[in-house]
């Protein structure tokens, strides 16, 4: 497993398919350990591995309960990556949808832009 850089970089601890899966789990609700390994296909050490990554980067959390860890997302850090990507892909959505919404018009009016050739309004 590829998961020693991922301590701490939520990004890097995304780019784990199982740890997207267990963070997939935890979106329906607070998890032991033992109810992720069951519905993982990898072994309950891999998973506990994967938890502490996942916890190092800020995307989940763990409370005691008698001798179990309950598992949850951390909601600071889901609103952290949510942040980074709004300010990356927002302004471009943006745009994207403005070019999108213009182009439209004129494609479903049938009337060209403005070429600024001689004679054409």
């Amino acid at each position: 497993m590829a998961g020693a850089n991922a301590a701490g970089d939520p990004f890097e601890a995304l780019g784990d398919a199982n740890r997207r899966e267990i963070l997939r789990l935890l979106s329906g609700g607070d998890r032991p350990v033992q109810e992720i390994a069951q519905a993982m296909t990898i072994s309950r050490p891999a998973v506990s591995r994967h938890l502490r990554l996942l916890k190092d980067a800020g995307l989940v959390a763990e409370q005691a309960r008698g001798t179990r860890r309950i598992y949850h997302l951390q909601e600071e850090g889901m609103h952290a990556i949510a942040a980074y990507l709004e300010g990356i892909w927002g302004e471009a959505a943006g745009r994207f949808r403005l070019l999108a919404e213009n182009t439209g018009r004129t494609e479903n009016t049938g009337r060209a832009t403005n070429t600024g050739q001689a004679g054409e309004p």
